[in-house]
């Protein structure tokens, strides 16, 4: 992927109208996964890619009133969606790319990242960005609301031994980028790879 993003971008805004109506029943899972990243009130995250914005509630509701929550994402049309569907009451959105976020050195205790690493043009340093704006100690959760098999099977493709996904590359590429996996599941319902901020 280049490192303008144009591609990201022209994907995604070719598909923000309809995103969340293409994906209806995804809210549980997204709440399940939110869930185990153990916030807690008045506790500090950011949506690294947060598209339509479909976790900012659930990330609102864990962090309470007292709680910081910002959605971060590279397409405008994704945050005009989220807009849309009153997802910018749960956190404030931030046209940014998560590869130079406009936040703080460990200025959040977690990070969301649904559906990102994929399309992370520098993985390893893009992951350390994130792990740069969040202090020691702290938690990233890489999900998808379904499996690496699913997921390629919709797109009509194999997985590959290349997937950064797959938790023989992911460990070893998280642990270069400051963070330390502490679980890892991928099943056809979901997949979750939970993270420590090493330092």
């Amino acid at each position: 992927m280049s490192d303008d993003h144009t591609h990201v971008q022209e994907f995604f805004t070719a598909r923000a109208a309809d995103w969340d109506t293409r994906f209806p029943d995804d809210g549980p899972v997204y709440a399940a996964a939110v869930a185990e990243l153990g916030l807690r009130e008045g506790s500090r995250v950011l949506d690294a890619g947060c598209g339509t914005g479909r976790a900012l509630t659930p990330l609102r509701a864990a962090v309470g009133p007292s709680g910081v929550v910002v959605g971060a994402d590279l397409t405008p049309a994704m945050l005009q969606a989220a807009v849309r569907a009153g997802r910018d009451r749960a956190g404030r959105l931030l046209l940014a790319d998560v590869a130079a976020l406009p936040l703080r050195d460990e200025s959040l205790d977690a990070v969301f990242a649904a559906g990102l690493v994929a399309h992370l043009p520098q993985p390893a340093e893009n992951l350390r960005e994130l792990a740069r704006v969040v202090r020691p100690g702290g938690a990233l959760a890489l999900f998808h609301p379904i499996g690496r098999a699913a997921l390629a099977a919709r797109q009509g493709r194999q997985i590959t031994p290349e997937d950064l996904r797959a938790e023989p590359n992911l460990r070893p590429l998280l642990a270069g980028s400051g963070w330390r996996m502490t679980s890892y599941v991928d099943e056809d319902t979901r997949f979750l790879a939970l993270a420590v901020r090493e330092g």
